[in-house]
């Protein structure tokens, strides 16, 4: 995956991919995109302590506490200052289910990893992945074997822009967050 390239294309990318964190994940089913110049992005009021690794280099993690309750995983991209990066909204659970269900304390596979809250609970994220990169453990992504079908939507749960065709996911699978029409 090159993750120098802008939100959009490493958001449509992602569909498909397996990530793994210490051996447990799945499939990317679901993401967002958010860059610089977006009003709904971490990263558009500049760098603070909070964000600082969403403008570090491309192929990293960014963890972030959303609602001081879940830790949500994204991906940092594009060049190094720039700030851009895509939110992991859901997987489709296939390895270390039992684990996903332990941390998650739910039992139908579907909600183990249907919203970036559930992926990061799922995963076991903390504020410790923050910055940390994606070629090597705890992270592990490995291309899909042959192309997804991609659908997109308008993004969710955000108020500024929630309008624009940024959020991507696999057509028809019943681990989205929300369906895409």
């Amino acid at each position: 995956m090159d993750f120098e390239q802008n939100p959009l294309a490493v958001a449509r990318q992602l569909i498909g991919w397996t990530l793994q964190v210490d051996g447990v994940g799945g499939v990317i089913v679901e993401t967002e995109a958010y860059d610089a110049d977006d009003p709904a992005s971490h990263s558009f009021g500049g760098r603070t302590a909070r964000n600082s690794a969403m403008f570090g280099p491309p192929g990293h993690a960014y963890v972030y506490l959303s609602y001081g309750l879940h830790w949500c995983l994204n991906f940092v991209c594009r060049e190094a200052g720039h700030g851009a990066a895509v939110l992991i909204r859901a997987l489709q659970p296939t390895h270390g289910v039992d684990v996903m269900r332990a941390r998650r304390g739910v039992e139908p596979l579907r909600l183990l990893a249907s919203g970036p809250g559930r992926v990061g609970q799922a995963l076991g994220i903390s504020r410790s992945f923050d910055a940390l990169p994606l070629d090597r453990p705890p992270f592990q992504l490995q291309a899909p074997a042959c192309a997804a079908d991609i659908a997109c939507g308008p993004r969710i749960g955000i108020s500024k822009a929630a309008e624009l065709p940024w959020r991507f996911g696999l057509a028809g699978s019943p681990y989205l967050s929300k369906p895409l029409r």
